[in-house]
């Protein structure tokens, strides 16, 4: 039910975009939605960003599987207990780049005769690697429709993407592989019982709404041109505060930019927000060396203390008609 009813929401979204903008309604989807996706966007993470780094950790936690530093005969496993800043920056650059934490992942079952064993569980390492890196190629390609002169960095990675220049238009190879990377990863929830079990709607939203993205970029490309010139002439008009949007771009378009717009607007309230939030994990982001140095925390409030000398003080006649050994009489 919830995979049907995310599939229908961005189907809806395309339909809807598509036959308002063949009727006259461009600029609705061309420059009101764009503006209002791109301001909820830009306000929602930095509100999820203050109210990360806002947020009290008093203790030190990274989350790490080898051998802190210590004693001397003790071999200290850099990358998996970092200890100094740099250690940290090189495991989170692993972390955030290559998934490490992911790679290293086994999937537990049971055997027929009621074992428990752990196996291979590197196809979802894989699978979202691939996404992530198209995703990222395919962004820093259309930077050429927001800047002129175009960057040498960006032509450079369009030629290396488009390295094999299968038909023409040249074929990006990230425009396969993307496409291929979201339908196993939603096959896989789709296929594995306990996948499935947990899965809700926010999870199979953003990977239909990413491939009806894709799917609708495709087409444009290699099926139903669109005049990149003009598409730029629209980019420089939202970028000027213009308002206005150019004759010749098809509905297809349109209907693209809306579900771009949508996942702008999606972004900052869903679990894409780890791209943002994996720099604030203190599981991730602290060194662990507690053992090094005492850490104190920091937001501790001052505590008004009632000492044992001034309890005795307060009560003294009482305590000593009652018979309690009292301190004063010891020293005194």
């Amino acid at each position: 039910m919830m995979i049907l009813l995310a599939f229908v929401l961005v189907l809806f979204a395309f339909i809807i975009s598509y036959g308002l903008s063949s009727i006259g309604l461009e600029w609705l989807f061309g420059v009101f939605f764009p503006y209002l996706a791109f301001f909820t966007f830009v306000i929602g993470i930095v509100w999820r960003v203050f109210k990360w780094a806002s947020s009290p950790v008093p203790f030190r936690i990274p989350a790490v599987c080898g051998q802190q530093k210590s004693l001397p005969f003790l071999k200290h496993n850099k990358l998996e207990s970092p200890f100094t800043t740099w250690q940290v920056i090189l495991r989170m650059a692993l972390e955030i780049l290559l998934f490490r934490s992911l790679f290293r992942n086994t999937k537990a079952y049971f055997t027929k005769d009621k074992r428990l064993v752990f196996g291979f569980a590197k196809w979802l390492w894989l699978f979202g690697l691939l996404f992530h890196w198209s995703f990222l190629i395919i962004v820093v390609r259309h930077l050429r429709l927001f800047l002129e002169p175009v960057p040498s960095f960006v032509d450079t990675i369009s030629a290396l993407d488009g390295f094999f220049q299968i038909g023409v238009p040249v074929l990006y190879l990230t425009d396969v592989v993307i496409v291929v990377a979201l339908t196993y990863l939603f096959l896989r929830r789709v296929v594995l019982p306990q996948v499935r079990y947990v899965s809700l709607l926010q999870d199979y939203f953003p990977l239909f709404l990413i491939l009806g993205i894709a799917i609708t970029g495709i087409l444009m490309r290699y099926f139903f041109k669109t005049d990149v010139p003009t598409v730029k002439q629209l980019v420089a008009s939202l970028l000027s505060f213009s308002f206005s949007t150019p004759e010749g771009l098809s509905p297809l378009f349109y209907s693209h930019l809306f579900l771009v717009s949508l996942l702008f607007a999606y972004f900052p309230f869903s679990k894409l927000v780890h791209m943002a939030g994996v720099f604030f994990s203190p599981t991730r982001n602290l060194a662990n060396n507690s053992r090094y140095r005492r850490h104190i925390n920091p937001w501790n409030p001052e505590v008004k203390v009632h000492t044992y000398e001034e309890y005795e003080e307060e009560f003294y006649d009482l305590l000593k008609e009652a018979g309690y050994p009292l301190e004063r009489e010891k020293h005194g």
